[in-house]
């Protein structure tokens, strides 16, 4: 017998830029560690209002570091993030309720195209400055992904269902529950035990609850530019 497979769970909304550093982190490990990896769409707003946590932008000094810390991390990382040209706008105003709600649509139909299309959305908003609120703009993301035309449309007239609201906010509140007061979180399930990571930057500790080699956020065995 083979090492057992631990599950790990991302939760992550694509409005979050560390979220998609995280995001490209585990799936270059997942296979690497033998982990099972959860992705989690949740909606940060929802975090943000029950921890009673602000935005970054709210704070001057913090947006102007966030802005140099994605920079450098751009380069360190291998991925195409650059600040949108109005941040505040896109995080205090568009938000991403829709491109979450349709993501809680696409794991709960095909979720085997959750980790493509979560990623063409991060790529729309966080390094093309493009809009993610409009259906037209979801749909492209969807297209980008290598989803069908019509099955994404039918995932996109399901987003203001009851089944799609319920389970985003389910899944929400189940960071709540683990800690959350931002994103993303990284939840790891070892040995019977229960561990909550915060960030991008902790995957170095992953890795040792897990009781695997961290070989850096680029991992040699993976062609992991993006």
């Amino acid at each position: 017998m083979g090492p057992l497979t631990r599950t790990v769970e991302l939760f992550y909304d694509v409005l979050s830029p560390y979220s998609w550093l995280g995001f490209e982190i585990l799936c270059r490990y997942q296979n690497i560690w033998n982990i099972n990896l959860q992705l989690r769409p949740s909606l940060i707003t929802g975090i943000m209002k029950d921890s009673g946590n602000k935005p970054p932008g709210l704070l001057p000094r913090k947006g102007l570091y966030m802005a140099n810390d994605l920079k450098l991390l751009r380069h360190h990382l291998q991925i195409p993030i650059h600040f949108p040209k109005d941040f505040l706008s896109v995080m205090l105003e568009k938000g991403s309720l829709s491109a979450m709600r349709f993501l809680t649509a696409v794991n709960l139909e095909h979720p085997e195209m959750l980790e493509k299309a979560s990623r063409e959305l991060w790529m729309r908003v966080w390094s093309r400055n493009e809009d993610i609120t409009e259906p037209q703009s979801i749909l492209a993301a969807a297209e980008k992904a290598g989803m069908p035309a019509e099955q994404a449309q039918g995932l996109l007239e399901k987003i203001a269902t009851p089944k799609v609201k319920n389970q985003l906010k389910e899944t929400t509140e189940a960071a709540c529950r683990y800690g959350a007061f931002g994103l993303p979180i990284t939840v790891a399930h070892v040995d019977g035990q229960t561990h909550m990571l915060f960030g991008s930057d902790r995957m170095e500790l992953l890795a040792h609850l897990l009781g695997e080699k961290w070989m850096g956020p680029v991992p040699p065995a993976v062609n992991a530019r993006l």
